[in-house]
């Protein structure tokens, strides 16, 4: 049984962690959103970057440290396992390391994963278990189609990497199929089953997060940010921004009051 106790952030450049986890079963999952760290796991190298996933087994002895002036984020998981688990990856006695498609879903669930433990809100326990547990399996979901995923993967981040550019216009499945040279259909479908979103979801997320971004720290009025990410529509942004943020432009904008001096 998985079983989750520890959930923490670390964030900077001075960080070092080290941990003997001979003979117990704990184990480690970690999520880079930012930067790079540098693991030696049993006295092997490991690095990971920005949107690479690590699990530590139970039973090896390991440190970490920053890449020195390198800026990291990173979000680590600690795992109970009580029993034989399910999941291949979980049976290895050794470390894994790859990416995953879903990384931008499965960052968010982690970024509201990790507030509820901090509040040590109610049943945040078992939240912790059943979120732990999906992303665990998406992994080994894409784990098990090896190298041909890789090229998939490969595929999409040319596509996200084509939205993060052009955000602020209107982006259709014809456009990023032209752009990766697939039919639209293709693309359309290649994206959601890698993301776990539709190209329309993601770039509306994108354009949230942006907006979010701006609302904290310029001078715009909300109708400006609205335009500037992509809507001429100022209450269809406002409708937008409170199904996927959970609040209002205003809750954020609040918040550029506090910074000022």
């Amino acid at each position: 049984m998985l079983q989750v106790t520890a959930v923490r952030q670390d964030r900077g450049m001075e960080w070092f962690y080290e941990k003997n986890t001979k003979n117990t079963n704990e184990a480690a999952l970690i999520l880079v959103s930012y930067g790079t760290v540098v693991y030696w796991i049993e006295n092997e190298k490991v690095i990971a970057e920005k949107g690479d996933l690590l699990y530590i087994p139970p039973n090896q002895a390991y440190y970490g440290k920053c890449v020195p002036t390198v800026f990291h984020e990173k979000f680590v998981v600690t795992l109970s396992l009580s029993s034989a688990p399910v999941l291949p990856l979980l049976q290895r006695q050794t470390w894994v390391k790859s990416r995953i498609g879903m990384y931008d879903m499965l960052l968010a669930r982690m970024k509201h994963l990790h507030a509820e433990w901090l509040e040590q809100a109610e049943y945040a326990p078992i939240i912790a278990q059943a979120v732990v547990t999906e992303w665990l399996a998406v992994w080994n979901r894409e784990w098990n189609k090896g190298p041909a995923m890789a090229d998939t993967n490969q595929q999409v981040e040319r596509m996200k990497h084509y939205i993060f550019n052009h955000y602020r216009e209107k982006i259709t499945k014809e456009e990023l199929g032209s752009y990766i040279q697939k039919s639209p259909n293709y693309a359309a479908t290649l994206f959601r089953r890698v993301t776990g979103q539709t190209i329309s979801t993601f770039v509306h997320d994108t354009r949230m997060k942006k907006a979010i971004y701006m609302l904290v720290d310029s001078m715009l009025t909300v109708g400006e940010v609205a335009e500037f990410v992509g809507y001429r529509d100022v209450s269809y942004f406002q409708r937008l921004f409170k199904r996927f943020t959970g609040r209002t432009p205003t809750f954020y904008m609040k918040e550029r009051a506090k910074a000022q001096p």
